[in-house]
């Protein structure tokens, strides 16, 4: 279970709500959210983030940038903190992650008091992501034994010496209303002794307007529980003692 090790891998963990283009937006909306959540996120930033969507048609796929400002609340450690930009709430946090039952009522707060100051329009998409930073001593190491989930290569190919790698699927679930992207790759590691990898988690809400806004909160707990069975399932027990399983 995700947070139950006393070497924790998260590096991030992020739940997003999208609303409705139906849903009215206008510049005053992310002030007064900041008013209702003041005392959990006190310090306010703006940044310009830039977005890219990619959609598909018969002439081929077409990728867009575009800018999109953003208001950051943060805790007091910036260490949690909310996204506000048009029709987008996100709560993120930042190891260390202390735990599901320490971050679930920060999503739960952020979103009711959204509904506040919001007439939501329907939910387009509901996403929980983590990402997992795992550090392994030694200069190389046997995927095998660390992951269950990891690339494969056939006996006609090279079994060493492969130097870089990304592997990746997406998992179909509640009969196609939710999906799950895996993806395990390399990294740089933070100390030049071990080897890194990421893994990443990213469970949403596959089919826009599935999920009322009453249904919201609900359906992030099913999508955390989702995520510890998926983690758990991609790595092995050597990797959970390095982890240090809290019992």
């Amino acid at each position: 279970m995700l947070g139950k090790y006393a070497n924790c891998p998260i590096a991030e963990a992020v739940c997003e709500f999208r609303l409705t283009s139906e849903t009215k937006w206008d510049p005053t909306i992310p002030g007064f959210l900041y008013e209702k959540v003041k005392e959990q996120f006190p310090n306010k930033e703006q940044k310009l983030i830039q977005e890219i969507s990619i959609t598909q048609n018969a002439h081929g796929v077409r990728q867009r940038v575009q800018p999109s400002e953003r208001a950051f609340f943060l805790a007091t450690d910036r260490k949690t903190f909310m996204q506000v930009g048009p029709h987008l709430l996100a709560v993120n946090r930042l190891k260390p992650y202390a735990g599901w039952e320490v971050f679930k009522p920060k999503i739960e707060d952020a979103f009711r008091a959204l509904a506040t100051v919001v007439e939501t329009k329907g939910l387009q998409r509901i996403g929980l992501r983590y990402i997992n930073r795992i550090e392994i001593p030694g200069h190389s190491v046997n995927l095998g034994e660390y992951f269950e989930f990891r690339p494969f290569r056939g006996q006609s190919l090279p079994q060493k010496n492969m130097t870089s790698f990304l592997v990746g699927c997406i998992l179909s679930f509640a009969d196609g209303r939710d999906a799950c992207r895996l993806e395990l790759t390399n990294a740089v590691p933070e100390k030049a002794e071990n080897v890194s990898f990421v893994l990443d988690l990213d469970y949403f809400l596959n089919q826009p307007r599935a999920v009322s806004e009453d249904q919201a909160l609900e359906w992030v707990e099913s999508a955390h529980q989702r995520i510890d069975e998926l983690f758990e399932g991609c790595i092995t027990d050597k990797l959970r003692k390095l982890f240090q399983e809290v019992t």
